[in-house]
């Protein structure tokens, strides 16, 4: 008697584990439940891209930082500026004499805007 008892109680135990397992299977497999899953693993992927491209674009501008201290170590650009910096010097793209706002610098060379020249 005994033996059938236990035989009973875990078949019924059995049971209610596979019901309970089927049935959370099924609820995963809704719809809804499935466009939650997709969206949250779609959120997960954005952040990890997001968070890989903030760290590449950090790790360019710290060794882009770095070449140009180089470069200018190399090109002797360091030294220290005394005084006030030089006047911007503005150059037009194509000379206009007529409006006086348009001053070509004296020391630049003239080029030739005939399309037709170059061929």
């Amino acid at each position: 008697m005994f033996r059938r008892t236990f035989w009973f109680g875990t078949g019924m135990a059995a049971g209610v584990w596979a019901t309970t397992k089927v049935n959370r299977k099924l609820k995963q497999l809704t719809p809804d439940s499935l466009a939650a899953t997709a969206a949250n693993k779609a959120l997960d992927v954005g952040a990890r891209v997001r968070d890989r491209a903030v760290g590449f674009a950090l790790d360019v501008r710290d060794n882009m930082a770095q070449r140009e201290a180089e470069l200018d170590d190399a090109l002797g650009l360091k030294a220290p500026v005394d005084g006030e910096l030089p006047a911007l010097r503005h150059h037009a793209a194509i000379e206009n004499n007529k409006d006086p706002k348009y001053v070509v610098d004296d020391r630049t060379t003239t080029y030739s805007y005939n399309r037709n020249e170059d061929h």
